[in-house]
């Protein structure tokens, strides 16, 4: 009995206590330092709306080729950033499919550009794979030496036709 009349007496102070809010009190005065100009809410809301990453030319996703020594197929250092930001990317964005294209210059037979850009492709993809990228989300092809990125006969040319292109489904 006489635990449930202190806890009857200790759960009244209690709630005499307890916050009843601002009844009767008035807010704090506000100052206005504006000195009549108004914010310029524009601008600040088309700075919040994001730039399509892929598209951003300061995002390294923009980048999307990767560049291979003559007759290798060996990504390297150089790009696995740009790859690891692509994987990144796709493992975020589960609806984005990509198409890695592999690409070589124009010496060799056609069926061993077919076969070397099909292995450069296949060498971005699988590290993408080892990123955590579903198989489902990657598709790779092989151009061969059909579609260079620099017309020419040299090695500037060539350079820039042995590589990988990620190119995102819808673009």
């Amino acid at each position: 009995m006489k635990k449930m009349l202190f806890s009857a007496i200790l759960l009244g102070l209690l709630s005499a206590c307890a916050s009843t809010g601002d009844k009767g009190q008035t807010g704090a005065a506000v100052e206005d330092k504006s000195m009549g100009q108004k914010a310029d809410t524009q601008g600040a809301q088309q700075s919040t709306v994001a730039a399509n990453p892929l598209t951003d030319p300061s995002n390294i996703l923009s980048k999307r080729s990767t560049y291979f020594d003559l007759d290798s197929f060996s990504v390297k250092d150089e790009y696995k950033p740009m790859i690891e930001a692509h994987a990144q990317y796709l493992k975020q964005h589960k609806d984005a499919k990509v198409f890695v294209q592999g690409n070589c210059d124009e010496r060799g037979s056609r069926e061993y550009n077919i076969a070397l850009g099909q292995k450069r492709a296949e060498a971005v993809r699988k590290m993408m794979s080892v990123l955590g990228v579903p198989d489902s989300q990657m598709e790779t092809v092989s151009f061969g030496e059909e579609k260079p990125k620099a017309e020419g006969h040299d090695e500037a040319a060539w350079a820039q036709n042995r590589r990988t292109d990620i190119v995102y489904k819808g673009e």
